[in-house]
């Protein structure tokens, strides 16, 4: 059964969340969606795992049922999942990030690591240089008048609905594996995965430079969980050469799902489900 409601934050944004499953059971797992300046879409995800624990997912400030007006900062988006916690009375609980969503689940594990029972980083976060091998596979995937409508998408200033759906389609649809698939269901996720909020967007990128992960691995590795793992598609554009190297560097497993892109759950169900599952009986238990 899904439960929703609305949390209020110290700055007065609300917050809108929804949990599955019995909320009296500790700890819940908590679901952190990418973008950043998308509206939650992890419910497939949070429906494998309700059973075991409690599983919430919100959608972050200035995205979907959350909207706020203001200057976007990675240290509001970390106190905002503390205040969430409070509210759902969870001293502690299980992180899954997907995407921007585990570079969101790392800072706040720097900043509370006495909170987080367990974290499962999903597709990120990648560090470096990963852009370089990211754009020319993501290139690969694309016909050069694919390439050429994507970019004087970009310039239009004042996008119309037609031109947004077509922009966030071909920006999309080379994540997955499969690319007719793909084009498929990136077509679906730009019309569902709306609006999207790009001043946050930008505004996150840019105190995310100021502020590398990249610079704090000795200390985030020193802070992890016991139960702490990676998890990439191994067909996803951003290469997953990179995950296996943060993987060394924080000593941590990396499992690859063969045949999926950056959204795993989606090309490979089952793949996903197990592990999920396998990994929060773990971090529950525990």
């Amino acid at each position: 059964m899904e439960t929703h409601g609305l949390a209020s934050m110290t700055d007065e944004a609300q917050l809108s969340w929804t949990a599955l499953g019995d909320r009296t059971r500790k700890p819940p797992v908590v679901l952190l969606h990418g973008g950043p300046g998308l509206p939650d879409y992890l419910g497939e995800v949070a429906a494998m795992l309700g059973d075991l624990a409690p599983v919430y997912r919100y959608d972050q400030r200035g995205t979907g049922r959350s909207p706020w007006q203001g200057r976007h900062s990675l240290a509001r988006h970390v106190a905002d999942l503390a205040e969430l916690l409070d509210t759902w009375d969870a001293p502690r609980a299980v992180l899954i990030g997907h995407s921007y969503g585990t570079d969101l689940a790392s800072r706040f594990c720097l900043a509370h690591p006495d909170r987080v029972a367990g974290m499962l980083l999903m597709c990120g976060p990648f560090v470096g240089d990963w852009r370089t091998g990211y754009r020319a596979e993501r290139g690969r995937r694309m016909s050069a008048a694919q390439q050429a409508r994507r970019q004087a998408l970009e310039e239009v200033p004042e996008r119309t609905e037609e031109q947004e759906v077509e922009l966030l389609t071909l920006s999309w649809f080379t994540d997955h594996a499969d690319p007719e698939r793909g084009w498929d269901r990136a077509a679906e996720a730009a019309r569902r995965r709306r609006p999207v909020n790009w001043s946050m967007n930008a505004e996150l990128g840019t105190d995310g430079r100021a502020d590398p992960l990249d610079a704090r691995l000795d200390e985030l590795r020193a802070c992890l969980p016991t139960r702490t793992e990676l998890l990439g598609g191994a067909e996803d554009p951003r290469p997953i050469a990179v995950l296996a190297a943060l993987g060394l560097r924080l000593d941590l497993p990396l499992t690859r799902i063969e045949g999926a892109g950056h959204e795993p759950w989606l090309e490979r169900p089952d793949a996903v489900r197990a592990h999920l599952r396998r990994f929060v009986r773990g971090a529950v238990d525990g």
